[in-house]
C-alpha cells in the first residue's frame, strides 16, 4: 500500500471521533454536486466544487448556485477555510473566487493544474499576461498532502485520469472523488480530454478502491442511469467494487481501457467546455475586460 493511501486508511479507521457533517447542493443546469464540509465541534468548513451560473445562449453570469451556498454557511455559523476544486472542470464554471471574496478561504487545486493551464493556454491562444504557474490560486496541492479543516483531518489524492490534475479529498471517512467515478450504476468518468487517458484512470479508480470498504464516496456528478428515478451522488467503496458496471472487482485493466476509448469515441464534448475551461484554468476568475470594458470568452473553431 503506497504512503498516501496508507496515511487515508488509517485517518478513515479513526474518523469516529470526528465525522464530517456535509450538504450537497445539486445544479440541474449541469448535473454537478456542489459540498460544503464542516467539523461540527468547531464549525469550520471547506467548499467543494461550486458551480457559477452561466446561460451560454445570453453569454449571462448569475450567482443563485453560490448564493443558496452563502446562505446556508451563514445559517450554520460556518467558518469557511478552504475552496476546493477536484480539477478543472469542463462541463461547469467555478465560483469560487465570488465565494472567497464573500466568505474567505483558501482556494487550492493539484499541482497538475500547471499541464492543464499550459495545454489550454495554447488551445485558446493566451499571451504572455496569461500565468501558467498556478498562481491564480492559494495552493497547489500534491498527493499525500495533509491539511485540517477545523479538527478534520484531510488527505490529498491524486487521481489523474479524467484530467491530469484531479484530485481526490479524503476528509474524515468521507472521499471526494470528482469527476473518477459515478453512481455504480452509472459507471466511470471519459477519459478523452486533452491530457486525458483510459490506463491511468483505471489505475487511479483501483487507487481509490483501495481504501477502506466503508469509505463514503461523494460524487461530483450524476445523470441518473436507466430505470433510476432519482439523482444520487453518494455510495461507497463496497458499493463500488461490488457494482461499478465499467469497473466493479474482476475487471481487469486492459479490458476497461478497451471499453471506455469505444466509449469515449461516441461522446459529444461537453456543452460548455470551452467557456468553463477558459475560466476554470484561471481558478474561476473571469478574464480581464478588454478596451471598453467588456469582458470576451474565446471560441476556438474547429479546435477539439
Amino acid at each position: 500500500m503506497d504512503d498516501a493511501i496508507g496515511y487515508a486508511t488509517r485517518q478513515i479507521e479513526e474518523s469516529r471521533k470526528g465525522v464530517p457533517q456535509i450538504r450537497a447542493f445539486f445544479d440541474d443546469a449541469t448535473n454537478t454536486v456542489s459540498y460544503v464540509v464542516h467539523d461540527p465541534e468547531t464549525r469550520r468548513a471547506a467548499i467543494i466544487d461550486s458551480v457559477l451560473d452561466y446561460d451560454a445562449a445570453a453569454g449571462r453570469i448569475t450567482y443563485t448556485s453560490a448564493d443558496a451556498i452563502i446562505a446556508y454557511v451563514g445559517e450554520q455559523n460556518l467558518s469557511i477555510e478552504w475552496l476546493l476544486e477536484t480539477h478543472a472542470h469542463a462541463d461547469h464554471l467555478s465560483a469560487a473566487p465570488y465565494l472567497q471574496e464573500r466568505l474567505g478561504g483558501k482556494l487550492a487545486i493539484g499541482k497538475a493544474i500547471l499541464t492543464v493551464q499550459e495545454t489550454f493556454g495554447k488551445l485558446f491562444n493566451e499571451g504572455t499576461e496569461f500565468a501558467r504557474d498556478g498562481s491564480q490560486f492559494d495552493h497547489l496541492f500534491e498527493d499525500g498532502d495533509r491539511f485540517a479543516i477545523g479538527h478534520l483531518d484531510a488527505t490529498v489524492l491524486h487521481v489523474p485520469g479524467h484530467t491530469p490534475a484531479d484530485l481526490a479529498y479524503v476528509i474524515g471517512d468521507a472521499a471526494f472523488i470528482g469527476d473518477t467515478l459515478f453512481m455504480p450504476d452509472y459507471g466511470t468518468a471519459r477519459a478523452d480530454f486533452p491530457g486525458g487517458d483510459a490506463r491511468t484512470l483505471y489505475r487511479s479508480i483501483r487507487r481509490l478502491l483501495t481504501l477502506p470498504a466503508e469509505t463514503r464516496l461523494f460524487l461530483c456528478h450524476d445523470y441518473k442511469a436507466p430505470d433510476r428515478d432519482e439523482y444520487r451522488w453518494e455510495t461507497t467503496v463496497a458499493e463500488q467494487r461490488a457494482g461499478n458496471v465499467h469497473v466493479h472487482d474482476g475487471i481487469d485493466e486492459d479490458g476497461f481501457v478497451a471499453m471506455r476509448e469505444a466509449r469515449d469515441a461516441t461522446l459529444d464534448m461537453p456543452k460548455l467546455i470551452l467557456p468553463s475551461i477558459q475560466v476554470n484554468m484561471r481558478g474561476g476568475h473571469l478574464p480581464e475586460p478588454e478596451g471598453n470594458g467588456t469582458r470576451y470568452l474565446k471560441i476556438p473553431l474547429d479546435a477539439l
